[in-house]
């Protein structure tokens, strides 16, 4: 049975940092792509971060580049998001996403190639 189980969500103030985890089971991530999408209350589903492909890269939306890095540990078989300089438009529920499935170099940033996801984590930034 696949698990995706997400921990790290909390409250902070602006220019603060969180590391969000995310321990999988039914298969490792060191063969099975995975990201980290958020979704804030009336918004879409965006997608934050992404590690893998042939080559175990990385890549992040605009919005995060600089301040959020994406990593995994395979003897942990968990996935972790860490968030520097935190501001209140981060604000989002956060939801790591794995068993992902296509051409990861042109599909990665679609939710819909992802088949698992977790419960989510909530992150507060307040200004």
């Amino acid at each position: 049975q696949i698990q995706l189980v997400e921990s790290g969500g909390d409250s902070v103030q602006a220019g603060g940092s969180l590391r969000l985890s995310c321990l999988v089971s039914g298969f490792s991530v060191r063969s099975r792509s995975t990201a980290w999408f958020r979704q804030a209350p009336g918004k879409e589903r965006e997608g934050v971060a992404y590690i893998g492909g042939p080559a175990d890269s990385t890549d992040y939306a605009d919005s995060v580049k600089g301040r959020f890095t994406i990593s995994q540990d395979n003897a942990k078989n968990t996935v972790y998001l860490q968030m520097n300089n935190l501001r209140p438009e981060d604000s989002a529920t956060y939801y790591c996403a794995g068993g992902f499935q296509g051409v990861w170099d042109r599909e990665r940033r679609q939710a819909n190639r992802y088949q698992n996801w977790g419960q989510g984590t909530q992150v507060t930034v307040s200004s």
